[in-house]
């Protein structure tokens, strides 16, 4: 399975790497939304998004508009963000977000996030 995680911010990258890396997953990166958007175009089989919102280029919430929109992907998308505001959560589940988790991210916690998405998914 493939996880595609958009974030410009290099420690949290790193340890979201690792985190799934040690789940098992195989690991995309994208350090803005502009490559993000281009894996995706390019590789079918992402299998999960997790994407910052505020990343140079194109934003997380404009990324998770292309996957719904554009590319009609029905894949688990997680959005991360330093914002806790109750109206950009909101916004962000409007698009079509599976969840929102704050930063800084509990390791723990999106695993098991991304495991519960992916066990729904499967049981469609």
């Amino acid at each position: 399975m493939k996880i595609l995680i958009c974030d410009d911010d290099s420690m949290t990258l790193r340890a979201l790497e690792f985190q799934f890396k040690k789940d098992g997953f195989e690991i995309i990166k994208a350090f803005n939304g502009k490559d993000g958007r281009k894996i995706l175009e390019e590789d079918g089989d992402i299998d999960v998004l997790i994407t910052d919102i505020y990343m140079p280029s194109i934003n997380g919430l404009e990324l998770v508009t292309y996957v719904r929109n554009k590319l009609h992907r029905d894949i688990p998308i997680i959005v991360l963000s330093r914002v806790n505001v109750a109206d950009t959560i909101q916004f962000a589940l409007d698009l079509k977000a599976n969840a929102y988790l704050t930063k800084p991210v509990n390791l723990e916690e999106i695993s098991n996030k991304v495991k519960q998405l992916l066990k729904l998914k499967l049981d469609e």
